[in-house]
């Protein structure tokens, strides 16, 4: 019995030491798809699937919105903060149209607005308006969500 359970237990460990990095591998290079690959992405996806697309894209174009403002572009920076709100609102559509990934969804355009207001707070008077404006629009797609989530009135 013994000896029969050493090979066996042999055996998985190569197979982890084999498999083990090849998961990793797949795993980050799902990670690193770029923001032009993952909007190739949304068309032939499900709604759903849409909804978990358009976060990411939004997430990454916010990694991007942060360089670029503490780097000093604002001009390049715009684009970027552009394409957080509008896949924020994208996200936000997908999800209530399939009525999955809602709190999820909430959740992530939670912490991009509390990341925002962060580079606000770090942005002169004249820089804020268009971090102003994106907060309130990602607000907006959060109070959208909740509704749905907790209509009035459903007991």
């Amino acid at each position: 019995m013994g000896s029969g359970n050493a090979g066996a237990t042999r055996l998985l460990f190569v197979l982890l030491l084999v498999l083990a990095p090849l998961a990793i591998a797949c795993a980050s290079s799902h990670d690193e798809l770029s923001v032009a690959d993952l909007k190739a992405r949304i068309a032939s996806a499900s709604p759903s699937d849409r909804t978990h697309l358009c976060i990411q894209i939004a997430q990454k174009q916010l990694d991007e919105t942060d360089k670029l403002y503490a780097a000093g572009d604002l001009e390049k920076a715009q684009p970027s903060l552009t394409d957080v709100v509008a896949y924020s609102e994208l996200a936000r559509d997908y999800s209530l149209q399939s009525h999955k990934n809602q709190k999820q969804t909430e959740i992530a355009v939670r912490t991009m607005a509390r990341r925002l207001t962060g580079l606000l707070h770090s942005l002169g008077g004249a820089e804020q308006a268009p971090v102003k404006d994106a907060i309130n629009r990602l607000d907006r797609v959060r109070d959208d969500l909740l509704d749905s989530m907790f209509k009035k009135g459903a007991k």
